[in-house]
């Protein structure tokens, strides 16, 4: 088995000026008509496929014709008459019109569509490849056949469609570089190249970078010899922590309580290969016990920005039993994160890791994701793991409060403009519960239908359904298609009404082929008891 080692590249100094910062490009709006087939600028979408625009679209509706039935859109680009500043606060009196694309396919890109397209700015949203559920919202324009895989396919697709900003959900097309090649076309993308990428496609690069910065994580070894692994962990003791190095898909964590867990855990990844390349080199980790949060932040190279904070759910059952997921809920604001604590976060772990990014000549813009342990032992958080974009489900939680134009925050963070830019917040707070396929997150059935979901979401006003795996059989019906599938999310004026409202539209959705958490944010209602149907 081969492996790719990455280090950390020569340090390079970089001050981050951007001879464009004081300008700001005016995109293309759209005149978008039926066109026919022949057409060189038309392109075959879903039968409820729809493009929303604010501004030169206004009489274009959704076709909704026979199930069988493709509608053919074609759109005609306009110069604009002038270039105006950018204010990314989204609250000016003049603002820069942007078309987005939005890359990936689950519940954090719907969630990603539903925010940009309610901003101002925002002429359209277009999701590739999108799902059935983000297409029947109305939040964006589904693009299934494009191949987002294939960079060049995307840039043609943007200069086509007047596309000013790529916003990328998924961590695997920014590992392969697709914002290194859009930003080589000339094409503003929210997300890290593929060199900062490796802050989650390499947990050693992370470690590494942490120590060099003195960012405080769990003490650690990496190891590529199997022997040399088992021998640091009867030194340690269990519990202890082992981790493939590269991506494998968020199965590969092993929390081993044994030390026979831990040695198996070893030969699975360096021995059998159980994760390809991406285990060819293993971290093993001090185990850390305490209270686990999500800390978000924007990067524009140098500045950072906090969000709101989050706090999910790995385990798949109540009380946090059985294996990790990929999360089974969140809710947002974390109490565990208070104002005193995201100062120390801010200070002692974002600040230095994109400070440490620019001196070693990755320099960073996107999302930073901190995955978080606040110790039991000292009440400090550690960081536990970087990655490089939107969490799922909290990026959930934090569209639906986000109040300010989105739009124009991230076209910000990619002109390195976001040094004194602030984020309007809604009061209150907010809960997403995931109901996923049951026998998730091992194996389960595909194609199980579920039903009453428009009914689930008009339990309450504040309720947002975004899909994740979803699709429409042959009568129209939603199907089930992955492990995770729908994100029922509330907002209330605190954890209590917003968590109420969730399980009130969960309750609503008629599918027996799912299951769900009944005790998402136990941790920060712990007495709360859910009275549940069966």
């Amino acid at each position: 088995m081969s492996c790719v080692t990455l280090n950390l590249v020569p340090s390079l100094n970089l001050d981050g000026s951007n001879t464009s910062a004081n300008s700001a490009r005016l995109s293309n709006n759209l005149s978008c008509f039926i066109g026919n087939s022949s057409s060189s600028s038309s392109f075959f979408l879903g039968p409820l496929s729809s493009i929303h625009s604010k501004n030169r679209c206004d009489s274009l509706r959704v076709i909704r014709g026979s199930r069988s039935f493709s509608s053919v859109f074609k759109c005609v680009s306009q110069k604009s008459e002038s270039s105006v500043s950018i204010n990314a606060r989204g609250n000016g009196a003049s603002e820069e019109r942007v078309v987005v694309l939005v890359i990936g396919g689950g519940g954090r890109e719907h969630a990603l569509c539903y925010a940009l397209q309610r901003s101002p700015s925002c002429d359209a949203v277009f999701c590739a490849p999108g799902n059935a559920g983000i297409s029947n919202s109305g939040n964006a324009t589904c693009i299934p056949d494009l191949d987002i895989s294939d960079s060049s396919a995307v840039i043609s697709f943007c200069r086509k469609w007047n596309v000013g900003l790529v916003v990328v959900g998924p961590e695997a097309p920014l590992v392969a570089g697709i914002a290194n090649d859009l930003g080589k076309a000339g094409i503003l993308t929210f997300g890290p190249s593929a060199e900062a990428s490796a802050l989650e496609g390499s947990k050693n690069f992370m470690k590494s970078l942490c120590d060099k910065y003195g960012v405080p994580t769990a003490k650690y070894q990496t190891f590529t010899d199997p022997s040399a692994a088992k021998q640091y962990i009867q030194d340690q003791g269990a519990p202890i922590v082992i981790k493939a190095d590269g991506l494998a898909a968020g199965k590969g964590v092993i929390v081993a309580m044994t030390l026979e867990e831990a040695c198996e855990a070893v030969d699975s990844m360096l021995v059998k290969g159980v994760f390809g390349s991406a285990g060819c080199r293993v971290i093993v980790e001090e185990y850390l016990e305490g209270e686990e949060a999500s800390f978000f932040a924007l990067v524009d190279g140098e500045t950072a920005i906090p969000l709101e904070s989050a706090q999910d759910h790995k385990r798949v059952g109540d009380g946090d039993t059985g294996p990790n997921t990929g999360g089974m809920g969140a809710y947002s604001p974390a109490p565990v994160l208070t104002e005193e604590l995201q100062s120390v976060v801010m200070e002692t772990i974002i600040l230095p890791t994109v400070k440490g990014m620019a001196a070693e000549g990755c320099k960073f813009v996107g999302v930073l994701y901190a995955g978080l342990m606040i110790e039991k032992k000292s009440g400090l958080p550690k960081l536990i793991e970087y990655n490089v974009r939107f969490g799922d489900p909290e990026c959930q939680v934090l569209m639906v409060r986000l109040e300010s134009d989105l739009a124009q925050v991230l076209l910000a963070a990619c002109r390195g403009e976001l040094r004194g830019v602030s984020l309007n917040w809604s009061p209150g707070c907010a809960m997403v519960v995931v109901m996923a396929s049951k026998g998730y997150p091992g194996s389960y059935e595909k194609g199980t239908v579920i039903g009453n979901l428009e009914e689930a979401a008009n339990v309450a006003p504040t309720v947002q359904i975004f899909h994740a795996g979803t699709a429409l059989d042959a009568d129209g019906n939603f199907i089930a298609t992955g492990g995770r599938v729908l994100g029922v999310t509330a907002k209330g004026s605190d954890l209590q009404e917003a968590r109420d409202k969730a399980y009130l539209a969960v309750e609503e959705i008629n599918w027996p082929g799912g299951f769900y958490r009944r005790d998402i944010g136990w941790r920060a209602l712990p007495q709360k008891q859910f009275a549940t149907r069966k």
